[in-house]
């Protein structure tokens, strides 16, 4: 125990600490500019001077460690005096133009020169002018308010990893700026706007649109984007999302966030926002010829339209009987609302049709890899990956999909862990990892290696039989891998020494790798490779509840909690709680859906907050069939592609808009919360009216009725309140009973042809931005000023060969179809692929691409779609 006595108060402190860090831990304030509880030590600005008993000079709290016996005093005549110097030094160039700064009133620099003074500056020469800078698209630079705290730098460099701006020059001519020159090139994540004292760097989002005080409401809540789920602080005035800020001390984010969740939230006040009920008056088109839809719908009262919902579907029931109606439910939904949907679904219309877009490669993965280790095995804390010694990373960028868990990536690279890669990823270049690139569709000769080189040098333990037994006759050699993936032998052997020696290593396993061809068998050769290091996987999500969806049982085999639907000693356990009869027969995947709707025998379907017309490979067959079913309910906050094929469209509300509870890719379950007010109605209660308008008891006054009949049906969730979340025990395993026992064989499917190298082909590979998620970040427009438009990113031996320059117009063509786009030539972008995005209107890549079912994950195969480029526009 060290005590130490600041300003008469003392203080016991249990582990060592900064003599500032022990002042704040009493509520004693000492004044500073470039500490900041985020980042390092640095004792630049001096302002934390403070006296020490028996020491001659001044001391910078912030870099003195606290000793025992230690007596401190923080505010003196001479501390004042020096304290005043150095802000009278800092305002000889930074301008007075406090009347039309946007950081006035939160800007630290301002409340200590009122505190301390000076009254006025002695010093007559001219301020250093410096242009403001707009070349950014979020971010707004007056660089002549910087007081060179480099904060900013030592949070690019440090936590955020990227080190894109730093200390240009000396002495009186230092100033900070981006390496790249005078635009940024970098993630555009704003954590340099979080840490700057004064009004340096800025949101050009809110850029003297208000002033700090006038922020009527703060809301803590969960970022609607990627499934890391972090916490965020929305302030609000007039109704209306002002800005977006960290919290620091949050348990997943920690006072960090990425682009998307700093500046994607324009969305909700969108001008395009669904607000009154849509009934279809005009025979449906295709998607794309919905420019206008004025002449396509008429509004709607709700009772109208929700009356209407009811009398189809329980008429297509009737007539054609209930596996003639599916529904899809929404990663970007709460955990309330999903449960709500299913109930719904199984309870109103007597069908297990029911599936989410989380079939495109989570659900699949994570239900093979907790069929081995068990469940929960995917369901382990995001920050744990910074403690790691090893973190081994395949099938997708981290920082680009989940730029948050990106950045734990980061930070373990940065406390002496190794990074290796199967393939290149850009964000994580910055760790220097140890990489293996094999040639096209040879990863699982690669990974064969891997495992074969793990089992004989660690050997097999017995602790894993069902999956021992799987891999033991796997033998790939050093040689099979040198020939096959192009591999050196040298580069192969530090890779798995590396791998091989870790302690205490992760997994991280994205898209790519569930999409790819023979996806079961390389998620084998993963958990295998996991099981020999005695690692952890985390499992990528791109949607902020892809978790929580299938927890709450919106999936075709399982009720809430996971509990198979197959089992009738399950589903007796619902039906006693719902007061209905469950159907025992497992229902459809959202890709049957599809496949049954074409051939005539699915006559209705329900759509909650998903958009199969264009998120489901080979999108432009999905939207066909869609134009076709006869009765489509789209529930939606845009007119989505698929919402301009409904014949009834119900606004919902947006995430700002509702209270619930979302469950991150950790199994964390956090709040949601209201933050803005607008008419309309949440997405469980829009459906509690239809289920009681076709006579059934769906009585719910508020989120919390709802999740506490889930924790009441769900024996994952039992006895778990809102009030134990909100204490921060809405972790995995909760109170509940995870299910345990019932496992199935481990099945897999071998990839269906191995290539021997590139075949000078070109193969379409989606791209997955860091600005954009989905197609709801179309409506932001600060994402879309950052990327605005769908290109074609190619290799610069691609480029070379075609005679391409950067910004060219190309014609990229598979045997699904073609579109015009500019190229972006990009020397990470592997010379056997053209990436395209799936986000921006009648540019999807995924209109490009056609697919395979893999028989074991259920997850759409699309690897192998060979296209063409043609330089030029098409002639017309």
């Amino acid at each position: 125990m060290i005590t130490i006595t600041i300003n008469n108060k003392e203080i016991k402190l249990e582990k060592p600490v900064t003599v500032l860090e022990a002042a704040r831990s009493a509520g004693i304030k000492i004044p500073t500019l470039c500490w900041h509880e985020q980042l390092e030590k640095y004792g630049g600005c001096r302002l934390c001077l403070v006296e020490i008993a028996k020491v001659p000079r001044l001391q910078t709290a912030c870099t003195l460690m606290a000793a025992d016996g230690m007596v401190v005093r923080t505010e003196t005549e001479q501390i004042a005096n020096v304290r005043r110097g150095i802000l009278e030094f800092l305002l000889i160039n930074h301008p007075l133009d406090c009347p039309y700064c946007d950081k006035a009133g939160e800007c630290e620099l301002q409340d200590l020169v009122e505190k301390y003074g000076p009254a006025k500056g002695r010093y007559k020469e001219k301020k250093r002018k410096v242009p403001e800078s707009l070349e950014d698209p979020v971010i707004v630079r007056n660089m002549g308010r910087c007081i060179m705290c480099t904060r900013c730098v030592r949070m690019c460099r440090g936590l955020q990893g990227a080190a894109a701006i730093d200390v240009i020059s000396r002495g009186g001519h230092s100033h900070i700026e981006p390496f790249s020159g005078g635009k940024y090139d970098c993630e555009y994540c704003g954590n340099c706007i979080s840490v700057c004292p004064v009004g340096a760097t800025m949101s050009r989002l809110h850029r003297h649109g208000y002033r700090p005080w006038q922020m009527v409401n703060e809301t803590e809540t969960i970022c609607p984007y990627c499934g890391v789920g972090c916490t965020l602080i929305v302030q609000v005035r007039d109704d209306m999302i002002k800005r977006v800020v960290p919290r620091i001390g949050s348990v997943v984010n920690n006072g960090l966030l990425c682009t998307r969740g700093r500046f994607g939230y324009e969305f909700v006040g969108s001008k395009e926002r669904l607000t009154k009920p849509l009934i279809r008056i005009a025979p449906k088109l295709s998607a794309d010829s919905y420019q206008l839809t004025a002449n396509l719908f008429r509004e709607a009262t709700w009772e109208e339209a929700i009356s209407l919902v009811a009398k189809k579907l329980s008429e297509i029931k009737e007539k054609y009987g209930n596996s003639a109606i599916a529904g899809i439910a929404s990663p970007r939904c709460t955990n309330e609302d999903n449960y709500i949907f299913q109930k719904f679904m199984r309870v109103a219309l007597g069908t297990n049709n029911i599936d989410s877009a989380a079939r495109t490669g989570f659900a699949g993965a994570q239900n093979f890899i907790e069929n081995i280790f068990g469940q929960g095995a995917t369901a382990n804390i995001i920050p744990g990956l910074s403690n790691s010694d090893l973190v081994f990373v395949a099938g997708g960028d981290p920082t680009t999909v989940n730029p948050i868990l990106g950045l734990q990536i980061r930070a373990c690279s940065r406390n002496g862990g190794n990074i290796l890669t199967i393939g290149n990823f850009k964000g994580i270049e910055y760790c220097s990892p140890q990489k293996l690139a094999p040639v096209l569709y040879t990863e699982d000769v690669l990974l064969e290696g891997i495992v074969t080189a793990l089992k004989n040098k660690k050997g097999l333990s017995g602790a894993n039989p069902k999956l021992e037994a799987k891999i033991k006759d796997i033998s790939t050699s050093i040689e099979d891998v040198k020939n096959i993936c192009k591999i050196k032998e040298k580069d192969f052997n530090e890779f798995l020494n590396i791998l091989s020696e870790s302690t205490n290593p992760s997994i991280v396993i994205g898209k790519e790798t569930t999409q790819s061809n023979g996806a079961s068998y390389h998620l084998l050769l993963l958990s295998a490779i996991n099981y020999l290091i005695n690692g952890r996987i985390y499992l990528l999500s791109d949607r902020a509840n892809e978790q929580g969806l299938l927890d709450m049982g919106c999936a075709p085999d399982i009720l809430p909690g996971y509990r198979p639907v197959s089992y009738m000693e399950f589903r007796r356990r619902y039906e006693s709680i719902w007061k209905s009869e469950i159907p025992e027969k497992q229902g459809l995947t959202i890709f049957e859906m599809i496949d049954t709707a074409r051939n005539g025998s699915l006559k209705a379907m329900y759509v909650m907050g998903e958009n199969p017309a264009y998120n489901l490979p080979d999108s432009k067959s999905a939207e066909s069939v869609l134009k076709n079913i006869e009765f489509l309910v789209v529930q939606d906050i845009f007119l989505t592609e698929t919402g301009r094929l409904a014949d009834v469209v119900l606004p919902a509300l947006s995430w700002a808009e509702k209270d619930g509870t979302f469950t991150n890719m950790e199994r964390r379950i956090q709040r949601v919360r209201k933050a803005v007010n607008r008419e309309g109605m949440e997405d469980w209660r829009i459906i509690s009216e239809i289920a009681k308008n076709m006579g059934e008891k769906f009585n719910y006054s508020n989120v919390e009725d709802i999740f506490n009949e889930i924790c009441k049906a769900s024996p994952l969730h039992k006895n778990l309140t809102y009030e134990d979340i909100e204490k921060g025990e809405g972790i995995y395993p909760y109170k509940g009973e995870p299910l345990r026992d019932v496992m199935e064989e481990i099945r897999f499917q071998f990839p269906g042809s191995r290539s021997q190298g590139s075949d000078g082909k070109l193969y379409l590979r989606v791209e997955r931005p860091l600005f954009h998620s989905g197609t709801l970040s179309r409506k932001s427009s600060a994402l879309m000023k950052i990327y605005p438009h769908a290109v074609a990113r190619i290799n610069d031996k691609t480029a070379n060969m075609l005679a391409l320059q950067n910004g060219e117009m190309v014609r990229v063509s598979s045997k699904k179809g073609s579109m015009e786009l500019p190229v972006i030539i990009d020397d990470m972008v592997d010379s056997s692929y053209v990436m395209l995005t799936n986000n921006f209107e009648g540019k999807g890549a995924f209109s490009l691409l056609a697919y395979q079912i893999d028989p074991v994950t259920k997850a759409p195969i699309i690897a192998d779609m060979e296209v063409s480029i043609i330089k030029g526009r098409l002639k017309k």
